[in-house]
């Protein structure tokens, strides 16, 4: 949540922390693979953790990069500038996607009090509630900067909410630049989740080329991101391009699962979306 480091800079710390006895190491041997090193934390370093958990925090610091980026952004045109915040925009909203994604799971984290489990649901919110300040802050800064004037933009995804009798779902017809990155499938998730629904339907036109290569892993990348994330997307392709070699085995074995599928008609997939 706070320190990303990689594994080297783990296992100095680690060092650190067992020479001043905060932590005890122990090798376990394991048959069929490596042996490891499991970790403890001893009673020093309980009353370390401690003493360092009541020591007076540090206010909250503001770092953001965004922000120098945009000090020299008046050197822009107003199409370049509004570009440049459309694109921070849609950062802070994958961010958003994220973290409530790790929400979600943390949900389920065993051995938690209470009060714990309260504690966490807190420490969410807070970053969820920056995000979405974030995300009114560029949004506001957008209307402000651009009242007055006439900036073209683009709508990347051609898409309609379908809703029948209380169920509903995304239909994604086309989109200005065919899917083709993990960036375009966070883009749907995130459209679903702005809407409140966890079902897509997506229909060829908005595809690339490279979903339909299997060496490309377009579309096994595609498929587990809508797993990850609690999606039900339905694909509308003709038959004729389903039976394309692998990509045929890739269909059948789809069309077993209960997160993504290939229909011919949209009659089917709305069929299997709204279940």
């Amino acid at each position: 949540m706070y320190w990303s480091g990689n594994n080297n800079q783990i296992y100095k710390a680690l060092m650190n922390m067992e020479n001043e006895d905060f932590v005890t190491s122990e090798v376990v041997h394991q048959d069929n693979s490596p042996s490891k090193k499991i970790y403890s934390i001893t009673e020093e370093g309980i009353k370390e953790l401690k003493k360092w958990i009541m020591s007076s925090p540090e206010a909250p610091e503001i770092k953001k990069a965004f922000l120098v980026q945009l000090a020299w952004s008046d050197m822009l045109s107003n199409q370049e500038l509004n570009e440049v915040l459309f694109k921070y925009e849609n950062e802070i909203r994958l961010q958003l996607i994220m973290q409530n994604e790790k929400y979600r799971r943390a949900l389920h984290t065993p051995n938690r009090s209470n009060r714990e489990s309260l504690i966490w649901e807190r420490i969410s919110e807070n970053i969820v509630s920056t995000y979405n300040n974030e995300l009114n802050w560029v949004r506001e800064t957008r209307q402000k900067l651009f009242e007055n004037e006439v900036v073209e933009e683009e709508e990347k995804m051609n898409y309609q909410i379908r809703e029948l009798e209380s169920e509903k779902y995304i239909e994604l017809m086309s989109s200005t630049e065919p899917l083709s990155t993990e960036n375009d499938t966070l883009d749907l998730i995130s459209l679903c989740w702005e809407h409140e629904t966890n079902a897509l339907m997506i229909h060829y036109a908005a595809l690339s080329e490279d979903f339909f290569k299997l060496k490309t892993k377009l579309a096994g990348n595609m498929i587990q991101k809508f797993t990850n994330y609690g999606i039900k997307a339905a694909a509308i392709i003709s038959q004729e391009t389903i039976q394309t070699g692998r990509f045929k085995e890739m269909a059948m074995e789809t069309n077993k699962g209960n997160h993504f599928r290939l229909y011919e008609s949209k009659e089917e997939a709305e069929e299997w979306l709204l279940k």
